[in-house]
């Protein structure tokens, strides 16, 4: 058969325009990564702790020697991770890096759990992975994107008790897995997530007026039930626990080193939280008050927390080198413990066995090292946000007049 040069011509430059289409096709379908600004990391800083610095042999997947991990420039790579580790219920398994270079194998292994229903809150788990994702979404609108991120909401919304707490996981919570939880920011993270929705913040412009609405409804049933929770001594409004009683808003412990106790830790992130409320409410503002009293009055003072050399232990979870010990110095910022007894203020420490001690060094070497008994956490709060907060509460109050 023979082909004139002129029809040659005409199918080579159909081939040609062909080609050019598919590739202009091909390009469209892929989000320009290059244009894509990083995302910030740090949320996701406890979960990736735990999957590569703790062992836990129940993990589906288990880090490799040397393992990479993915840079904050690599939006498109970490997107496409966090959607593989997603449920089909929407939520996410706690304490895998999200920032994974995976093998294939690896991803394997994760496609494979995807209906499992073991989401979890816990460890900064889950509403990261929402705000991550709609951030993403806002720079560059891919349905798949956008799909994963309103289905991490509606699981979320899903997951809230009528009073409005939240469990650490869900669904079919049990045991303290149910309790409303404030410990690992479990309760102030998906408000603070909720927030941003409900009003439409920058990276939620993209979201629809409905889930909008149910978010904002979401956050004004978790701030009454934060109120609730807040525990009263001798008729005094003090701070948190880590975890409260689901039904009746009591106080609770948690694991067997997790007494119930009032929490420094939680209540300062608490009290920011109410403390960024426009319009608060008297009650919200006893509230507060009544929080940063009692964390006036938790202060130590004269001591601070070292980490000394030791002799090499493995245990269960963690290797460690070191110790920790409480020594005095009288030029040392002031410090807070982790659990104060409710209705004596006293520190309290407890180890796997659960038996309550006073001093740290009574405890097991294993939680001594496990665990962070002592922080600074209100300290900022306490020396300039709450003083700059009441002075702005006074001015509205006074132009108002």
């Amino acid at each position: 058969m023979k082909f004139s040069l002129s029809k040659i011509l005409l199918v080579v430059v159909h081939v040609c325009v062909c080609v050019s289409w598919l590739g202009m096709s091909i390009a469209r379908a892929q989000p320009e990564t290059q244009a894509l600004r990083p995302i910030a990391l740090n949320s996701f800083g406890s979960c990736i702790s735990h999957w590569r610095n703790l062992r836990d042999e129940n993990r589906f997947i288990h880090v490799e020697e040397g393992q990479p991990s993915y840079q904050a420039s690599q939006v498109t790579e970490i997107v496409q991770n966090i959607l593989l580790f997603q449920r089909a219920n929407g939520g996410w398994p706690k304490d895998y890096d999200v920032t994974a270079v995976l093998t294939p194998e690896q991803r394997a292994r994760v496609m494979g759990t995807r209906n499992r229903e073991d989401a979890s809150y816990d460890n900064d788990n889950l509403f990261s992975q929402v705000e991550y994702l709609a951030r993403a979404v806002h720079q560059i609108d891919v349905p798949e994107w956008r799909l994963g991120c309103e289905k991490g909401i509606d699981f979320i919304l899903r997951s809230q008790y009528s009073h409005g707490g939240f469990p650490q996981r869900f669904p079919k919570p049990h045991s303290y897995h149910a309790h409303v939880t404030f410990n690992d920011g479990v309760m102030i993270g998906i408000l603070k997530v909720l927030q941003d929705a409900g009003h439409a913040a920058p990276h939620f412009q993209w979201l629809d007026q409905n889930r909008r609405k149910l978010a904002r409804e979401a956050v004004e049933r978790g701030i009454t039930c934060i109120l609730r929770c807040q525990i009263r001594t001798e008729g005094e409004l003090t701070g948190w626990c880590q975890q409260h009683d689901e039904k009746t808003f009591a106080p609770r412990s948690a694991r067997t080193f997790e007494l119930a106790s009032i929490c420094p830790q939680e209540t300062t992130a608490i009290t920011r939280f109410l403390m960024a409320q426009q319009n608060p409410s008297p009650e919200l503002v006893h509230s507060v008050d009544a929080a940063v009293a009692w964390l006036q009055r938790g202060a130590l003072k004269g001591i601070r927390v070292e980490k000394v050399a030791s002799t090499p232990e493995s245990f269960l979870r963690h290797d460690t080198d070191f110790d920790v010990v409480v020594v005095n110095d009288s030029q040392a910022e002031p410090l807070w413990a982790r659990h104060y007894e409710i209705g004596t203020n006293r520190p309290v420490f407890a180890g796997r066995d659960g038996i309550k001690k006073y001093a740290l060094a009574e405890i097991e070497r294993e939680r001594r090292t496990g665990t962070p008994w002592y922080g600074g956490w209100p300290r900022a709060l306490l020396e300039s946000e709450y003083p700059r907060w009441k002075r702005d509460l006074s001015q509205r109050s006074s132009a108002s007049e």
